[in-house]
């Protein structure tokens, strides 16, 4: 592979504004203008002068400035008012007091604009903002953004697991609650990586995917955001339910983290989907099928086989160096995910 450094030309740029540009070398320059802020400015400039793009970037960016204008007005509002209060403090005790006279002597209300600056009135939208709390704000747009699967059928079916767990095991007393929750808990965030990432499931996907980290990097963003939700929240339930003879509470970790690695790792040959659909189905054959097939001892059988699977040094040593060969396998092809799902 050459390392010599190179810089996309004017007819480059030229072809990749007007979409006759083929499309792996766009993806190259894509990958290209994220280090080198000269030929992104010489893309920029020729993506303006385009006379299809052109229009429609202008029409975009005034319509974005449309939308901004009142967002820049209470973010200056707010900065006025902090440095108001700041020249406030620092005049002291006399300026407090000509910034707020008696009643019927407010310099705002008379007109009267000389003397000590008095702090502006805030309108109604720069009181909510400074109101807000920005940490919160920020952790549910991330939240909102981390995927799909925050905002369909997965999250409800997350926690109705967990509370249909223990509902189980405290209402009826059933014995097969925990063995239950250890046969699903490891394909719960299989199934949020299937929802999360996809046209088939993200509106947005079109736009993510065109862009040049939106392969393996959005992948592995949004399976830590699925499984920052369901380890804790199953594992605590897990701590929860009766023992019953079955392996502890966290032994499902190290197998839904390999199921987990090994569906990304799957899916850089066959797809998002039909990766998750083999990796969570073969497990669910191989851990509850023998149950089913033994008859009238299914809890039994199924106790016995989550043993076999979890139970153990050696099942989770296995466990681990498959999450171990699969995290390998998903860095060595870690490019063949830039170009999966484009549009």
């Amino acid at each position: 592979m050459s390392t010599t450094p190179w810089h996309a030309s004017a007819d480059l740029a030229a072809r990749y504004a007007d979409g006759s540009l083929p499309e792996s070398d766009a993806w190259s320059l894509e990958k290209h203008l994220e280090r080198c802020g000269a030929c992104a400015a010489r893309v920029s400039a020729a993506v303006r002068q385009s006379p299809a793009a052109g229009p429609v970037l202008a029409r975009m960016r005034e319509a974005v400035l449309k939308e901004a204008a009142p967002m820049e007005t209470v973010l200056k509002e707010a900065v006025c008012a902090k440095a108001a209060r700041r020249e406030s403090r620092e005049a002291g005790p006399a300026a407090a007091h000509a910034a707020h006279p008696p009643a019927g002597g407010h310099p705002l209300a008379s007109g009267h604009v000389g003397g000590p600056v008095a702090a502006p009135l805030l309108t109604p939208p720069a009181r909510s903002v400074l109101r807000a709390r920005p940490r919160a704000r920020f952790l549910l747009r991330a939240l909102w953004a981390a995927g799909p699967a925050f905002r369909g059928a997965w999250l409800p079916a997350v926690w109705l697991v967990a509370l249909g767990a223990l509902a189980l095991s405290q209402g009826a007393g059933a014995d097969a609650s925990r063995p239950l929750l250890l046969a699903l808990a490891p394909v719960v965030p299989v199934a949020g990586v299937a929802l999360s990432y996809g046209a088939h499931a993200d509106p947005l996907h079109e736009i993510a995917a065109a862009t040049p980290c939106g392969g393996l990097r959005l992948m592995l963003t949004r399976t830590a955001a699925v499984l920052a939700v369901s380890v804790p929240l199953l594992t605590l339930t897990g701590v929860l339910l009766p023992a019953s003879g079955t392996p502890g509470a966290a032994a499902w970790l190290l197998p839904g983290l390999t199921l987990t690695l090994a569906s990304l790792a799957l899916a850089g040959w066959v797809g998002c989907r039909a990766a998750t659909a083999l990796t969570g189905g073969g497990w669910l054959c191989a851990v509850l099928v023998p149950s089913w097939a033994s008859g009238g001892a299914a809890l039994t059988e199924l106790t016995q086989q989550l043993d076999r699977c979890l139970a153990g040094s050696r099942a989770q040593g296995a466990w681990g160096a498959a999450a171990v060969l699969c995290a390998a396998l998903l860095a060595a092809r870690r490019s063949a995910y830039d170009h999966m799902e484009k549009p």
